[in-house]
C-alpha cells in the first residue's frame, strides 16, 4: 500500500516538473496571461489616448479656431435674450438649451486647441460666417419683449447657418475624430435649431 502510495507521489511529481519545463513556443501559464492582460489593459488607453489628442490636420485647428469664438458670441446672445422681460417663453427655453449646448463645447475646443499646442485664437483673418457685428449686438440689447425675440431669433438663424457651413468643412476636411464627430452633432443639432427657430418666428 504505501509502496503504491509513494509511486503515485512521484509519478505526480514528474508530472509538474514536465509542466514547468514547458518551452518558451508553448501556452503561457493563465497566471502569465492575466498579468500581460493588465499590462496591456494599462499601456493601450494612454496610446489611444494620445493620438486622439495629436493627430489632427490645418483644417482641425481652423475649426476650432473659428467655431470657438463664433460658440462664445452664441452664448454672449443667449445671456441677453434670458436677462430680458417679456419674451416668450418657447424663445427663452431656446436660449438655455444653447447654453447648455454650447458652452460644453466651448471647453473641449479650448483643450484641443491646448494639446495641439495652438492659440486659441487664431492670428490669421478667418471670415467666420454668421457672426454678428457690434452694431447688431447692440440693437439686439436695446430690443425688448417681443421685438427681441424676433431680432434674437433672426439673429440666431444666421449665426447658426454659418456654424453649419464650417461644421460641414471639417467633416469633410478635418483629420482628429473627436473635431470631426463634434462638428457632425453640431451640424445636425444646429440645423433642427434653424428649422424650430423659423417656425418660431412665424409664430410671433
Amino acid at each position: 500500500m504505501r509502496t503504491r502510495l509513494a509511486a503515485t507521489t512521484i509519478a505526480a511529481a514528474a508530472v509538474i516538473v514536465g509542466a514547468a519545463a514547458c518551452s518558451p513556443n508553448e501556452e503561457a501559464s493563465d497566471a502569465t496571461h492575466d498579468m500581460s492582460s493588465m499590462s496591456a489593459s494599462h499601456e493601450a488607453p494612454h496610446s489611444s489616448q494620445a493620438s486622439a489628442g495629436t493627430e489632427h490636420n490645418e483644417a482641425d485647428v481652423m475649426f476650432a479656431q473659428m467655431m470657438l469664438p463664433h460658440h462664445e458670441q452664441a452664448l454672449v446672445m443667449s445671456d441677453i435674450i434670458l436677462a430680458k422681460p417679456g419674451v416668450p417663453g418657447n424663445v427663452t427655453a431656446l436660449a438655455k438649451r444653447i447654453k447648455d449646448a454650447q458652452g460644453p463645447e466651448i471647453d473641449k475646443l479650448k483643450s484641443w486647441l491646448t494639446a495641439w499646442n495652438e492659440p486659441t485664437h487664431s492670428s490669421m483673418d478667418h471670415e467666420m460666417d454668421g457672426m454678428l457685428s457690434e452694431d447688431q449686438i447692440v440693437q439686439l440689447r436695446a430690443a425688448q419683449g417681443t421685438d427681441a425675440a424676433r431680432l434674437f431669433l433672426t439673429q440666431m438663424i444666421e449665426h447658426h447657418e454659418g456654424a453649419v457651413d464650417m461644421a460641414k468643412e471639417e467633416i469633410a476636411d478635418g483629420k482628429n475624430t473627436d473635431a470631426v464627430e463634434m462638428a457632425r452633432d453640431i451640424a445636425d443639432s444646429q440645423q433642427s435649431e434653424i428649422d424650430e427657430m423659423k417656425a418660431m418666428l412665424k409664430g410671433l
